[in-house]
């Protein structure tokens, strides 16, 4: 499986970007799609996921702003960000999740900058 982030960039506060992430590769329908950020000196943290079945959850300070989506048929995530805050940027990595034989395997995309500045 190969992940492909794009879309980051500036944009001032209050501003939206989308991000996208697309994915080569069998996917199975165990599988989670994630978006998790990593701003300059903080761990990693996740933002949000989606199931195949479609259901989501966000981290809380994103919730109401950020909407966490998939196309199978393109094999594409996406990551609508809207009234980004100055805390919001980081570096934004696309993620999936499988679990094969009791264990989780992650594969990573390369990230895309964030940022939010005036």
């Amino acid at each position: 499986v190969q992940l492909q982030a794009s879309g980051g960039g500036l944009v001032q506060p209050g501003g939206s970007l989308r991000l996208s992430c697309a994915t080569s590769g069998i996917l199975f329908s165990g599988d989670v799609m994630g978006w998790y950020r990593q701003a300059p000196g903080k761990q990693r943290g996740l933002v949000a996921t989606i199931t195949n079945a479609g259901s989501t959850s966000y981290e809380e300070s994103v919730k109401g702003r950020f909407t966490i989506s998939r196309d199978s048929s393109q094999n594409t995530l996406y990551l609508q960000m809207n009234n980004l805050k100055p805390e919001d940027a980081a570096v934004y990595y696309c993620n999936l999740r499988r679990v094969r034989l009791g264990s989780p395997i992650n594969y990573w995309g390369q990230g895309t900058l964030v940022t939010v500045s005036s």
